[in-house]
């Protein structure tokens, strides 16, 4: 089995001349890097966040061939005609080399609630939507009807690749329903590798129910992790960094947060391999961006062996 490795955008990448831009891509793609990835936020908490479809559009355009993936995608704010569209485009701008992660958020409510939807039906929703796209996909003219969306001969042109990987994030019992019935693989955070295996083979069970049990499935982990060269500097440096974005105390996250040099981090990471994992999702912080991606290279060259 192949191991995919993710890096999250660096954190000043956006900030870097677009030569600069470029070069950071190309270091990435020198470390063994395979994809990068992003989150997507419309107003989490303070206001806060970036446009997972715009950001990763300027990313596909920065390489040639390094992939790139919305990790994960707020579906439930947006109407699934435009995200099909928006499939669409992806794929023509940067064919074979998109991912779309969908979640249904939740860490802040008042995100949900301040773009008109119900906090309690964004699972509901979701699941709507990803009917609707993967129904577009083909081509054809559709028709649905839904406690939501109601579409009368929808159609998105030229046709979204079949083979474009749609992967659900969450840790409920949901999302992995979810991914049993819509996608082509589960990413899991903060859960145990022991999880990440009954995860896994929940998904399965549920697909062979369904029909598909023939899914090559494209399952990944996305852990934040800390990297330095003793245990004490690479927490306080992963504990200040999760601390300032999720604006909580950093044991509600410890557990599940691997920290220390890089090859205590891999032999962290390394159970969910075993698992049923193919993908890591890294989130490093580290004393700067090439430090982590330093770091990232490292980690990846050790779970890969």
């Amino acid at each position: 089995m192949s191991l995919t490795i993710g890096f999250a955008t660096p954190t000043n990448l956006w900030n870097e001349s677009f030569e600069a831009k470029r070069q950071i891509l190309q270091q990435l793609d020198d470390a063994g890097i395979d994809q990068v990835y992003m989150a997507d936020h419309v107003s989490f908490r303070d206001g806060s966040g970036t446009d997972g479809f715009v950001e990763i559009a300027a990313l596909s355009q920065l390489h040639p061939s390094i992939r790139v993936m919305i990790s994960v995608y707020l579906l439930a704010l947006r109407h699934p005609l435009p995200v099909a569209r928006q499939l669409a485009t992806m794929s023509q701008i940067a064919p074979g080399r998109f991912t779309l992660g969908v979640g249904v958020g939740g860490e802040d409510r008042h995100e949900i609630e301040v773009c008109g939807v119900d906090p309690s039906t964004r699972g509901r929703r979701t699941n709507e939507s990803l009917e609707i796209i993967r129904g577009l996909m083909s081509g054809d003219a559709i028709d649905f009807s839904g406690e939501f969306f109601e579409l009368d001969q929808a159609r998105i042109k030229p046709a979204i690749p079949s083979n474009t990987p749609i992967i659900i994030g969450g840790r409920s019992n949901a999302a992995l329903a979810r991914t049993a019935r819509y996608g082509d693989g589960w990413v899991g955070t903060w859960c145990s590798a022991r999880r990440f295996g009954e995860a896994v083979g929940i998904i399965a069970e549920e697909a062979e129910a369904l029909g598909r049990g023939e899914v090559d499935w494209q399952h990944g982990y996305q852990p934040w992790v800390g990297v330095a060269a003793t245990t004490e500097k690479a927490r306080n440096l992963v504990a200040a960094e999760m601390e300032s974005f999720y604006k909580v105390p950093f044991a509600a996250f410890e557990k599940y947060t691997p920290y220390g040099t890089a090859a205590q981090v891999a032999d962290s990471l390394r159970p969910y391999l075993d698992a049923g994992c193919s993908m890591i999702n890294l989130k490093v912080v580290a004393q700067s961006d090439r430090s982590a991606i330093e770091a990232a290279s490292e980690i990846a060259d050790m779970l890969r062996s």
